[in-house]
């Protein structure tokens, strides 16, 4: 079974690199598409969506927002030209605000499976709350990853990965040798806090590297530099050490909430497309809870040393 979860995990890993550092950002973007909307049929397997027709319209759902978020400054340029309204360009910055919700359930989630699993687990939510949400954490995942690699750049999005990707090897590890405290038990008794620690601590390491790298690269020539660091060439790395480590805690409990939702529903995986891993949103629950934060925090620091 190990065998099997680790060559799965270097076809997917492999998969993912060659999109982030080949496909241009409206490929890329349309890649991560493609893998949400995946997601988001076994979201209402999940659920209970069982109608054709529902189903077709939380697809539609998600399919609308992404071609107007693609498409958000064309938009705006035939907004402007229709209703000779120029001043509507200065609203192009406006989608990142959108970042907000996803961020705050994020945050809220974190608290209320750390201190109410027990009454969660029995809580019966309605249908449309649970389409809501679904549609709010696919939605934000996708679209911040996507505008992660539209405006930062290959090496951002990669950092990003890779810093997700080893806080998921490091738990397992650190869990699996020395995990004896549960730390979510009713929802997942597999998950402890000593693996926790153990992301968490790859985390740091991740951050501790991508300062070293900086301080590295920060003599080169500006055409030689990564795009995502000419951005940032000025920021503080411990800024980064920072967000890295708070980004894998969020991405431990975007797990845990779809455990959550899979211990509800009575299913052990979300499906059965990858072998050794279950379906789509087992393997991509850490990245749906990670994204908008990870985006929001490279932003708000962006701001706060540009200002």
């Amino acid at each position: 079974m190990l065998v099997k979860r680790i060559l799965t995990a270097l076809v997917l890993a492999a998969a993912a690199t060659a999109a982030v550092l080949l496909l241009p950002a409206t490929y890329f973007s349309l890649f991560i598409a493609l893998i949400t909307l995946a997601a988001a049929y076994e979201w209402m397997l999940l659920t209970d969506v069982t109608k054709l027709g529902s189903k077709i319209l939380f697809l539609l759902a998600l399919i609308v927002p992404m071609l107007g978020v693609t498409y958000w400054t064309v938009l705006l340029e035939l907004t402007s030209e229709a209703m000779e309204w120029p001043e509507i360009k200065d609203y192009s910055d406006a989608l990142e605000w959108f970042v907000i919700l996803p961020v705050s359930f994020w945050i809220l989630t974190m608290v209320l499976i750390r201190k109410t699993s027990p009454q969660l687990l029995s809580m019966e939510f309605k249908p449309r709350f649970k389409a809501f949400v679904g549609w709010m954490v696919l939605l934000g995942a996708w679209m911040f990853l996507s505008k992660l690699r539209a405006y930062y750049g290959t090496g951002m999005v990669l950092y990003f990965l890779i810093l997700i990707w080893a806080a998921d090897i490091s738990a397992y590890f650190a869990g699996k040798t020395w995990g004896k405290e549960k730390l979510a038990p009713e929802v997942s008794p597999g998950k402890t806090v000593q693996g926790m620690y153990g992301a968490l601590a790859s985390a740091a390491l991740c951050g501790l590297g991508f300062a070293i790298y900086g301080w590295l690269t920060a003599n080169e020539p500006a055409e030689a530099q990564d795009s995502s660091l000419r951005f940032l060439g000025g920021l503080v790395w411990t800024d980064m050490l920072i967000l890295s480590v708070i980004t894998v805690l969020v991405s431990i409990y975007g797990d845990l909430f779809f455990s959550l939702v899979k211990r509800k529903k009575g299913v052990k995986d979300s499906g059965n497309l990858l072998p050794g891993h279950g379906g789509i949103l087992d393997r991509v629950d850490s990245v749906i809870a990670a994204a908008p934060f990870f985006y929001a925090g490279i932003l708000l620091i962006g701001r706060i040393f540009y200002s």
